[in-house]
């Protein structure tokens, strides 16, 4: 699968960002760190999976 649609790589961050706030925020919620900014952490982390993917894919197909 290759990405090179500038819409494919933008929809895949943002839908990587959204799983991360979602997944990793709720993870903070849960162990009390409130004051980590839950959504913001998970958003970082999700953007930082979904470049990650992106740049992998090429290697993996």
């Amino acid at each position: 699968m290759v990405i090179s649609n500038p819409f494919e790589i933008c929809f895949l961050l943002i839908v990587f960002s959204l799983l991360g706030i979602i997944l990793v925020g709720n993870i903070l919620r849960a162990l009390k760190l409130e004051r980590c900014r839950p959504s913001l952490a998970g958003a970082i982390i999700g953007v930082a999976t979904g470049l990650a993917i992106i740049e992998a894919l090429p290697w993996i197909s």
